[in-house]
């Protein structure tokens, strides 16, 4: 029995494509898929107005979603709340941070929170994930059967997009790559770049993916607007990026992923 997800990610409310996000709605609900993972950059500035409209739309739409913040989802002009409340606004919408995973037949998700309000660096836009961090997310996919899909939900790229019109240049992302290939984690999905891409991740067995998704906001960067349908099958999973064509989405590009065999 085939699983499928939508990943969805950079949707900006406060400047999104009110078209593509419509569409994307219609296309959500005539597909059912069982579940959408929505990894980040939510609101354009953090500002409370977007915030209700991103919970509105996903209170809306026909599944079960789960969610993780982006850098646009800190308070973007209010120095001292990004400084002593950067997750003030997306707790009260979207509840608090989560460490722990999604856990449903098949399917086991960990949620980390590669976003900053500050850093040490002059482009707060950027990502940084701690070796904590990691460590807390292999720790919760471990309960999950070995049949079971493992994926990492964060905003950031750990490793960068070849080709790609924007960086992640996350702080411990290489690390972080390696690890969660060490650990055997099966898709990493992510946004900020605003362009579909699947990519393996360097150490393990080389079956731990990179996952990026488009965006549904006006702010396009080279790469047709859309978001990612995810298919998955006891042997293959396969990425196919949904791209707007001004009236509806349809496939724009297809990766197959090999699934690793299930320890005996």
């Amino acid at each position: 029995m085939t699983l499928r997800l939508v990943h969805l990610s950079d949707i900006h409310f406060g400047g999104e494509h009110r078209e593509a996000v419509a569409g994307a709605t219609a296309w959500i609900a005539r597909h059912r898929p069982d579940l959408a993972i929505i990894t980040g950059d939510i609101t354009r500035e953090g500002e409370e107005r977007e915030f209700v409209a991103a919970r509105s739309w996903i209170n809306r739409l026909a599944v079960e979603s789960v969610v993780v913040p982006g850098n646009h989802d800190t308070p973007y002009f209010d120095l001292m709340r990004r400084l002593f409340a950067p997750w003030e606004r997306y707790e009260r919408h979207f509840g608090l941070l989560s460490e722990g995973a999604f856990h449903r037949n098949g399917l086991a998700i960990a949620q980390i929170n590669t976003a900053r309000g500050v850093q040490l660096r002059t482009n707060w836009s950027k990502g940084a994930i701690s070796k904590r961090q990691v460590a807390t997310a292999v720790r919760s996919l471990a309960p999950a059967p070995p049949e079971s899909l493992k994926i990492i939900a964060c905003h950031h790229p750990l490793v960068e997009m070849i080709g790609g019109p924007m960086s992640g240049q996350v702080h411990g992302g290489h690390d972080a790559a390696l690890a969660l290939s060490g650990a055997r984690v099966d898709l990493v999905l992510t946004g900020h770049v605003h362009a579909p891409f699947a990519l393996p991740y360097p150490g393990g067995d080389g079956r731990t993916w990179a996952v990026g998704a488009s965006t549904l906001s006006v702010r396009e960067r080279g790469a047709p607007i859309g978001f990612n349908c995810i298919e998955v099958e006891t042997d293959i999973v396969r990425v196919t990026a949904q791209a707007w064509t001004g009236s509806h989405f349809e496939p724009w590009r297809t990766w197959s992923i090999d699934r690793r065999p299930i320890a005996g």
